[in-house]
Parts: C-alpha cells; sequence; structure tokens
C-alpha cells in the first residue's frame, strides 16, 4: 500500500500545544507515514540574521547556537520526562550544531559566504527540527526514523538558493531509502547537487520538497497540515465570511499560489500534477481527522457558479517600463532586454506591450538591479526607463474564467463602482485567471470589491 506524505510547517510548531497535535495527528495515520518538518517557526529569519551577523562580529557563531540550544532544551522539557532519552536527542542536536558553529566562525574569520555554504547554513533550522520530532515521536512509542535528504539520494540540479530535484536521478534512490514499514522525519527546504552539497530548494521550499519525495515514492497523497481552513475565496484577515474551496485542480491552486497566496509554495503541484497524486489541507487547529480533507488539490476540473472560485494578491511585484515611440514595434528590443535580465538572473513574471511602452513586471527586490542591467543596453529607440514600485497584483482565479464572457466585465464595473483605477490588466494569457495591476494603495479595497461582487451577492 502507497504510504502518505505528510507535511509540517513552521507555523504547526510555535508552543507545546502544538507539539501535541501533531503527535495525535501522526497516531491518527494508523499507518507508517513518511513526515516532512519545516524549521520551528522563525528559525529560519533567524538563521538568515545570524549568518549576516556573522561576517561582521565572531562572537555570533556561539551566541547562535546557545540560543538554539536553549530552545530545543526547553521544548524537550516540556515533552519528555526521561531525563537520559531526554539527553540523547539533545546530543544529537548538540552534534549538528556544532557542525553550525564551525561554518558560522569560518564565515566570521573570512567576512564572506559563498552561496554554496550559505545553503548549508540555512538547511540547519530543517535539519535540527527532524531530530526533535523523531525524537519525541518515539517517546510517544511511534517507530520513526530520521531521513536526511543527503542519505536518501535527493538529488537537485546543483542550482544553490532555488534548486529543482532531479527525479531521475532521485527516484529510485528515495523510493528504496523510505521502504521500510516505519515513520520517517525527513527535513525539508534542501536537497544535494549531483557532488554532495547542500542546495535549498528555495525559500518555503519544504512545500516542494514535500511534493518531490511523494513523486519519487508514488505516495497515495500529499497532506499538507496549515493554521488555515483549507483554500479559501480571499484571505480571511481582508474580507468576512470567505467561502471554502473543497476542490481545485493542480493548475488553479499552482495560479492562487504564484499570485499569492500563502497556503502553498507555488511549485509544490509540479512534481505531483503528472502522477495525479493529489494535494490533501488540513487544518492543525482544527479535527485532527486524518480522512476528513478540507481542500483538495487534483486533476478533478469543477466549475464554480459564479466561475471564479478565488482573488488573491500580490505586494510583490514592480513594473521595469521602456518608453519611446516605436518601442513596442522595433524587432529585437525585447529579445535583448530578456536575453539581458537572464543573464543576470532575473526571472520575468509577464509582459504587457504596447506601441510606445514595455512593461516588464517582476519581483519588486530585483527591480533595482533590472534597471541597472537595462539601463547598461544600447537601446536608442528607448527614450525613458522607469521603475514601478507602489503597486499590487489582484488576480481572481477559477476554472472557466477564460470560456465564460462577462466575468472580466464584472470584475471592472466592481473596481470601478468602488473607485478603483486599474493601472493594467491581463486576461487569456492563462485560461483559469484575469490579474490586474493596482495603487498599492488600492489592493485590499480591490480584492474585496470582486469578492463582494463574485461571493457576497446575489449575481451568480
Amino acid at each position: 500500500m502507497p504510504k502518505t506524505v505528510v507535511k509540517f510547517g513552521g507555523s504547526n510548531l510555535k508552543c507545546k500545544e502544538d507539539i501535541g497535535r501533531v503527535i495525535q495527528v501522526v497516531k491518527n495515520y494508523k499507518q507508517p507515514i513518511v513526515i516532512v518538518v519545516s524549521a520551528f517557526f522563525g528559525i529560519t529569519n533567524y538563521l538568515i540574521e545570524s549568518l549576516e551577523k556573522a561576517r561582521h562580529d565572531e562572537q555570533v557563531a556561539k551566541a547562535t547556537t546557545n540560543y538554539l540550544y536553549n530552545l530545543k532544551r526547553e521544548t524537550l522539557e516540556l515533552h519528555i520526562e526521561d531525563t537520559d532519552y531526554r539527553n540523547s536527542i539533545l546530543l544529537e542536536i548538540s552534534v549538528l550544531l556544532d557542525e553550525l558553529e564551525k561554518y558560522l566562525q569560518g564565515i566570521a574569520l573570512t567576512g564572506d559566504a559563498s552561496p554554496a555554504l550559505e545553503d548549508h547554513v540555512l538547511a540547519f533550522g530543517e535539519r535540527i527540527s527532524a531530530v526533535f520530532l523523531n525524537g519525541i515521536l518515539n517517546n510517544e512509542g511511534i517507530d520513526s526514523k530520521t531521513a536526511f535528504p543527503e542519505s536518501i539520494g535527493l538529488v537537485t540540479d546543483g542550482e544553490f538558493g532555488n534548486a529543482s530535484v532531479d527525479f531521475v536521478k532521485s527516484t529510485g534512490n528515495v523510493r528504496e531509502a523510505l521502504a521500510s514499514e516505519l515513520v520517517y522525519v525527513v527535513p525539508g527546504f534542501y536537497g544535494v547537487s549531483p557532488d554532495g552539497k547542500t542546495t535549498l530548494l528555495g525559500r518555503g521550499g519544504s512545500d516542494y520538497s514535500a511534493a518531490a519525495i511523494a513523486r519519487c515514492i508514488g505516495a497515495s497523497s500529499l497532506d499538507i497540515w496549515k493554521d488555515v481552513n483549507g483554500f479559501l475565496s480571499a484571505d480571511p484577515k481582508i474580507v468576512e465570511n470567505p467561502v471554502k474551496i473543497q476542490k481545485l485542480t493542480y493548475n488553479e491552486a499552482a495560479e492562487l499560489a504564484y499570485f499569492g497566496a500563502k497556503i502553498l509554495h507555488p511549485r509544490t503541484v509540479e512534481p505531483l500534477s503528472d502522477p495525479h497524486i493529489p494535494i490533501r489541507v488540513f487544518n492543525i487547529y482544527g479535527a485532527l481527522e486524518v480522512g476528513t480533507p478540507l481542500s483538495i488539490v487534483s486533476a478533478e476540473k469543477t466549475v464554480s457558479k459564479g466561475i471564479v472560485k478565488s482573488v488573491t494578491y500580490s505586494l510583490d511585484f514592480g513594473i521595469l517600463k521602456l518608453k519611446g515611440s516605436g518601442v513596442g514595434a522595433k524587432p529585437g528590443i525585447l529579445a535583448k532586454v530578456t536575453t539581458a535580465l537572464h543573464v543576470a538572473g532575473i526571472n520575468i513574471s509577464s509582459v504587457l506591450t504596447s506601441q510606445i511602452s514595455i512593461n516588464i513586471i517582476i519581483a519588486k527586490r530585483d527591480l533595482s538591479t533590472a534597471y541597472a542591467v537595462v539601463s547598461a543596453i544600447q537601446l536608442p529607440v528607448v527614450g525613458k526607463l522607469q521603475v514601478t514600485e507602489n503597486i499590487a497584483v489582484v488576480a481572481a482565479v477559477g476554472n472557466g474564467i477564460a470560456e465564460n464572457y462577462g466575468v472580466a466585465a464584472r470584475i471592472f464595473t466592481a473596481l470601478a463602482n468602488n473607485g478603483i483605477n486599474v493601472l493594467m490588466s491581463c486576461s487569456g494569457a492563462s485560461p483559469i485567471v484575469s490579474y490586474f495591476l493596482v495603487d498599492i494603495n488600492d489592493c485590499i479595497p480591490a480584492v474585496r470589491s470582486i469578492h463582494q461582487e463574485f461571493f457576497e451577492t446575489n449575481i451568480v
């Protein structure tokens, strides 16, 4: 019988009660599972800060490992009464922390860290979590074992910071390594390059690594435990009474994640769509029944009554504008720009063009670099290069958006009725999403306006 891969995130590991819920969930599966675990809440950010401080302060190494040791010791004391067993887990954690301290000390001595060293340091949060959780599970009578990516052969393409799993090289290794009838605890967030170096799978990449492992072992499902009630029609922090979405396709889930929904890493569906492995979403603060997911992502296509299933937003994008008469019609302009941005390692999210303007949508963190890169290119027809940061991208997602007339009109009308100006829009690039660029101050009102139109009125 295929195993289930179960992902617990940092939001599931905040306090003593959270650990208790995780233990109960694992027991409720009543069969061996593969657990993929993130770093404890806030630890990755802490390691990022420590790594930066270590470049200038040799005291940071010891302070960092002392903090992490005491944090885990205090948490273990809340869960394990047996002193000897507790100390055996702390010894395993200490071995990892000693290694971490040496790397941070090396950074202090040189004042710098290579991308390979940065990836290795930032993966310690997940490694420590896996040792901790494995110890807790064994203490609860659950037969479990840690399985690190380097030991199970989760091989990547070797790109530091944002690697992809190489399934040709990984599948056989991982399937064999996780074949025994016991619970495995795998640290997420990273794999190893072909030459054995730690490579991170992107920020928030534990979802993706869990999906990759699910594909490798042919899992029955990937179960993701969150602190929200599954996929919703909008962010519950913004709208009142959002509607739960019980069924989504892989593409719908991917688009929602891409345009800002935090429930899944955008790359989670990549490994699972071809083998049709479903993603089941649960709330760790709700009922802990493993047979009743709140949302299911699968190949099953459903069209909601109002077409739109969810409205999401992102503040992470900006625009690089190339202006000039005829710039949109001049052959080779866009090719030169996109090639230069590719060489600089900058991903282009979208391009919208007209006769006098080329608008390139990219991550805000890349805007200044992109401006410098494009400024260095000889582009005679470009009269002005401009960066726009104060925007938000609002997206409406749902199967049938491209095939059903009137959906875009309803969105524009809802925005206009609330005095919201659309700076740019795109429909048709994907058959299941329409997205709009608005001023950043109009972001929340825009989400509320669209949500009200499709979910809070009698119009269908």
